[in-house]
């Protein structure tokens, strides 16, 4: 009969005394989950093993002895074969090692009768050995620097100085919860009030990067606050990464407000951005200005050139007069929108995001103009191109049907097509340049939306694990031989095979919000042909995984 032992390796180190652990029904197997060092009292084993039986309802019993002698020590391998009466077990297992040696000796005796076999032992376990160990939480709580009857040595007194950090964080977060709990329920009040559910309030909250991102950071704060215990990994792995998060980005946000409050920079950026805003209102004038004449040498219609290029040149020097107006309140404006940034750095890039649009508002406009226009036309166009083929469209079925028109319908339809076909190329030169400049902003813009999700949905608390505790995020199992000689065990050292960090980002990566529609390129190139507007909002919604 061959047995299989799984035995921690951190215990091969640890003084002389019994094996504590389970053995595996069916499996021929024993797992040793810790060592209780020597001196104790039999009794007093007995009763803390009865009462980790009955808190944990795991099945643990004294496998047998474990003998590393020392100095005054050589009779503490037959005084631990001694106890297997006191401890009856259908197998005995006696496990010793001498200091500088790497291989163990293994013996097992039986209680009927005093045979010995040899057996294969292995450190670490698989499978069932895993559950065993997740079952043994209570024995785990123990360790060999408490002050008691028994020492223990078990897989976590290595990190006995972190376990200590995470209770007393655990401890004192309890009043910040009760605390965040509070003003949570008071935040909820708040919006719920009457005026902030309005259509116009709701409508722009929801086009805002800031108030989107605000709602986030609010559903992240609920679930933190939570007394509910996570029930399953990917709840905890999700809660803990969110925790991590979430103090990061106010970590970044306190180093980016005391970089900004200091040497006067809020005062500096306010002095630099009336004279900026000037300098693009310039480039624009110019840009127009070349448009109205003859740009790229191509002949435009001069009637309808002066018309829109002297309705944009109305709407930059309206831009530039609220500009103006507005900048002796810049400065006070940007010191209080600084403060913001204190919730975290996700909240300054989305305060960015939101001032770059305010500040662009115009060429949003021209944008809009020239779309609207645009497309009217191309429309127009295709609807006369079908009036010349005899066809037309049926709004009902939603189809192309054949038509018969009278001659006065197709003069006025050859009239129309003629004239919006000659000024197609004057508008769809605006279209043009505007869409580029919008085009711009929106890149600039999603590069904000991108850093903030990166921040919101990286898995930081999961890459740290893979770093510090790589044997927490395993993707399986892998054995090597630790010792193969004559006459000896065979014994294999389990090593954990870890995850590798791209599929831990694709694993354990939190869902988001996404402020931008998913459209294909196709399909934002035909937007654009056709002149239909790009609206980088976001859509009620669209949760994104």
């Amino acid at each position: 009969m061959v047995l299989k032992i799984f035995f921690p390796q951190c215990c091969n180190r640890a003084d002389s005394g019994l094996l504590v652990g389970q053995w595996i029904p069916g499996h021929n197997s024993a797992v040793v989950l810790a060592v209780i060092h020597y001196p104790f009292i039999p009794w007093q084993v007995k009763q803390y093993i009865n009462e980790i039986q009955g808190q944990s309802h795991v099945e643990l019993a004294v496998l047998g002895s474990w003998s590393m002698p020392k100095e005054g020590q050589e009779g503490m391998e037959s005084f631990l074969r001694d106890l297997s009466t006191i401890f009856p077990q259908q197998h005995w297992l006696q496990l010793s090692r001498q200091i500088g040696e790497i291989g163990f000796r293994c013996q097992v005796l039986h209680r009927d009768q005093n045979g010995e076999e040899h057996m294969e032992l292995t450190e670490e376990g698989d499978g069932e050995v895993f559950q065993t160990v997740a079952q043994g939480e209570l024995l785990f709580s123990q360790d060999k620097y408490d002050d008691g009857p028994l020492k223990l040595t078990h897989w976590q007194s290595e990190g006995r100085e972190a376990s200590i950090i995470v209770e007393l964080m655990k401890q004192a977060s309890v009043p910040l919860c009760v605390l965040l709990t509070k003003l949570l329920v008071f935040w909820a009040w708040l919006c719920s009030l009457r005026l902030l559910n309005t259509r116009p309030v709701s409508f722009v909250s929801s086009k805002l990067s800031t108030c989107v991102q605000l709602s986030y950071r609010t559903e992240h704060l609920q679930m933190l606050s939570s007394t509910k215990r996570a029930d399953t990994h990917a709840h905890f792995m999700r809660k803990a990464n969110t925790f991590v998060s979430f103090l990061v980005d106010v970590a970044l946000g306190m180093l980016l407000v005391s970089w900004l409050y200091r040497e006067n920079r809020i005062g500096q950026l306010a002095n630099a951005l009336v004279p900026a805003a000037d300098h693009v209102a310039e480039e624009l004038e110019q840009l127009l200005q070349w448009l109205m004449g003859a740009p790229a040498g191509l002949k435009m219609n001069r009637a309808l050139d002066q018309v829109l290029g002297r309705f944009f040149l109305y709407h930059i020097h309206l831009w530039i007069s609220y500009i103006h107006l507005m900048s002796p309140f810049i400065e006070m404006i940007l010191w209080y929108v600084g403060l913001f940034a204190c919730l975290g750095l996700t909240f300054a890039i989305s305060l960015l995001s939101d001032m770059v649009a305010l500040l662009t508002f115009h060429i949003y406009c021209f944008y809009v103009y020239g779309a609207r226009l645009y497309c009217m036309k191309v429309y127009g166009l295709s609807s006369l191109w079908r009036l010349f083929r005899g066809k037309k469209w049926n709004v009902l079925r939603q189809r192309v049907d054949s038509c018969c028109y009278d001659l006065d319908q197709l003069f006025i339809g050859t009239l129309l097509f003629t004239i919006l076909l000659f000024l197609l190329p004057t508008t769809a030169l605006y279209y043009l340049v505007f869409t580029l400049l919008r085009l711009v902003v929106v890149l600039f813009q999603g590069i904000l939306h991108l850093s903030v999700e990166f921040i919101n949905s990286f898995p930081l608390f999961a890459i740290g694990l893979k770093v510090a505790r790589p044997y927490h995020l395993a993707a399986g199992v892998k054995f090597r031989v630790l010792c193969e000689e004559p006459g000896t065990p065979l014994h294999l050292m389990m090593e954990i095979n870890p995850i590798s960090c791209s599929t831990v980002v694709q694993t354990y990566r939190m869902p988001t919000y996404s402020c931008y529609p998913k459209d294909s390129w196709g399909a934002l190139v035909k937007k654009l042909f056709l002149g239909e507007l790009v609206y980088p909002w976001r859509h009620k919604g669209t949760k994104i995984d």
